[in-house]
């Protein structure tokens, strides 16, 4: 580790202890490594402003959280909660249930954690801590849970990346995702039910099953907007960043016209809080990219990670050594840098221990999803600390539980990879 590296980390680390954002704490950081390295100090501001602007699926984050708030501001999203709370929300814990069910709704939609979180993610934090019945910490760490199985279910931007550095099949990738999806489901709301229990957090009031076709009719304009999202993209119709673009027309086309709830001062106001809540957001992101831009300088993934391809061990051993790398690498690098810059190093590793390279890539993208939410610089936390205005210690400190159960199924696809490979293999991949 250069001296550039260790004092840039103690500016970054000193700067955060004191208080400061962690966005503005990670380009003290990188100011300082470039400054003593006698580096161009611009390269910080130029690094983060070229990133995102060349990130042209950046945009889908923006997008998300617009049509997400017209959803909120005109009933949309209360039709579709709704739906949600007939469903789960007569069992204990009811609320974090709906959280995990929106989740799998909504996971066709952007196949973005960022986005899931920063959208769909805020109006659930909104009516769990208005229900009085969960603390506002509870209520973000499982919303930041359950973000990270959108880009599990198909389709998965994090797992077209994958395929092209790995040249295997994007039908088995997203055929391979969606159990893994469910069995993250699975435990979140388990994890959720055992909380609810321990705390008594209480259940919502049960929708007689008799209204369910009710209740299911009223829901169907945001039942649909998934449904349309991915015909659009298995079409080849829309990239996920024009289903963005999509989501949001429809959006407004559907409460503004449909339900006639959106007046013009209110859209105005929805596009106001979105600027801010994007503005928020982008910010973290671009720090969280020039951040990347010193790690890659020092060469450190690709150190480690020719060490560990290098190693006379056995195929379980590998992927658990893997993963075990991921995952730390996953606090601080975007799931994209780790599938461009660290995954290629594996595949000829793979290659020659047998290992399923369909079985790989979803444990990677499963592996980089659960970094997205591992204090203390989880990227998924400092997006909803940023959007909900939640302090970053309330999350962190319900965080923990559903971290465990994520990594106990991740365990459980490392050691069984028929979990994973039992759905594309039955349909003929």
């Amino acid at each position: 580790m250069s001296m550039e590296l260790i004092l840039g980390l103690l500016a970054l680390f000193g700067t955060a202890a004191i208080g400061t954002p962690v966005a503005y704490s990670i380009i003290v950081g990188v100011i300082v490594y470039l400054g003593v390295a006698g580096q161009d100090i611009a390269i910080a501001g130029e690094t983060m402003v070229q990133r995102l602007f060349d990130g042209f699926l950046l945009l889908a984050v923006p997008l998300f959280i617009v049509s997400a708030n017209i959803m909120n501001a005109g009933s949309i999203s209360d039709r579709l909660l709704h739906f949600c709370v007939a469903l789960v929300g007569r069992f204990r814990g009811g609320l974090g249930h709906v959280n995990v069910v929106a989740s799998l709704i909504f996971s066709g939609m952007s196949g973005s954690a960022v986005a899931d979180a920063a959208g769909i993610g805020k109006i659930i934090i909104d009516m769990m801590v208005k229900s009085g019945r969960y603390t506002r910490g509870y209520a973000a760490a499982i919303t930041a849970a359950t973000a990270t199985i959108g880009p599990i279910i198909p389709p998965s931007i994090p797992m077209v990346l994958y395929a092209l550095v790995s040249n295997a099949s994007i039908g088995s990738l997203f055929l391979a995702g969606i159990v893994p999806g469910l069995v993250m489901g699975v435990v979140l709301m388990g994890m959720n039910a055992w909380i609810s229990h321990r705390r008594d957090f209480g259940q919502e009031e049960a929708v007689p099953l008799r209204e369910l076709p009710r209740v299911t009719a009223k829901a169907t304009p945001a039942l649909l907007m998934p449904v349309i999202l991915l015909t659009g993209i298995y079409s080849g119709v829309t990239t996920p960043t024009e289903a963005a673009a999509v989501a949001a027309l429809y959006a407004l086309i559907v409460a503004a016209g449909l339900y006639r709830a959106l007046k013009l001062r209110t859209l105005y106001e929805v596009f106001v809080e979105s600027a801010r809540s994007a503005a928020s957001v982008g910010l973290v992101i671009g720090a969280s990219m020039i951040l990347t831009y010193v790690v890659i300088q020092e060469n450190i993934p690709q150190t480690i990670s020719t060490l560990l391809a290098g190693a006379d061990i056995s195929p379980l051993m590998f992927l658990f050594l893997v993963n075990i790398l991921v995952l730390l690498l996953g606090c601080v690098l975007d799931a994209t840098v780790i599938i461009l810059v660290i995954v290629p190093l594996f595949i000829p590793t793979c290659n020659a221990l047998g290992i399923d390279l369909v079985h790989f890539g979803v444990l990677i993208v499963v592996n980089s999803m659960i970094g997205l939410i591992t204090p203390p610089y989880g990227i998924l936390l400092f997006v909803i600390s940023a959007v909900t205005k939640i302090p970053l210690t309330e999350i962190i400190r319900e965080i923990w539980a559903f971290l465990a159960v994520l990594l106990i199924a991740l365990l459980a696809m490392i050691i069984f990879p028929d979990l994973v490979l039992w759905l594309p293999r039955s349909l003929g991949y």
